[in-house]
């Protein structure tokens, strides 16, 4: 047993908490400022009707990763999330600062999809709950 097979279950914990925590202060973010999220939205094509969806994605979605509850389902929605919005907001390949975050978004969804293939580990709601067959045997 090597350092990380001894200390895989504090790890996951912190990669949820820390991939989960960009979202969740977006979430709130987008709560505070909403009438400029919304304009921003619109000033690319995305209805603003749909910053409600984003917001409950964002903040909800991140919650339940950095809880470890229902998290595969919610690390897969975060996964296309990550993806569609590197798509619509951040493909500008002529922006060396828009396709960093393009990049990111792509790596952030590469992280919610190994949560996707793994669980969220033995420290999380899904296990203490039995809801997730992969959570007790990390």
């Amino acid at each position: 047993m090597d350092i990380f097979d001894k200390f895989s279950t504090q790890i996951q914990l912190a990669g949820r908490l820390l991939i989960a925590y960009i979202f969740v202060v977006a979430g709130w973010g987008k709560i505070a400022g909403y009438a400029g999220t919304a304009a921003y939205m619109e000033s690319q094509g995305i209805p603003g009707a749909l910053l409600p969806l984003v917001i409950a994605t964002e903040l909800g979605g991140g919650l339940l990763v950095a809880v470890g509850f229902q998290t595969r389902i919610a690390a897969f929605l975060l996964a296309g999330f990550s993806i569609v919005s590197a798509v619509l907001f951040h493909y500008l390949p002529a922006d060396q600062g828009q396709m960093i975050s393009f990049m990111k978004n792509l790596a952030m969804a590469g992280g919610f999809l190994f949560i996707v293939a793994n669980g969220p580990g033995a420290w999380s709601l899904d296990a203490f709950l039995g809801g997730n067959r992969r959570s007790a045997a990390a």
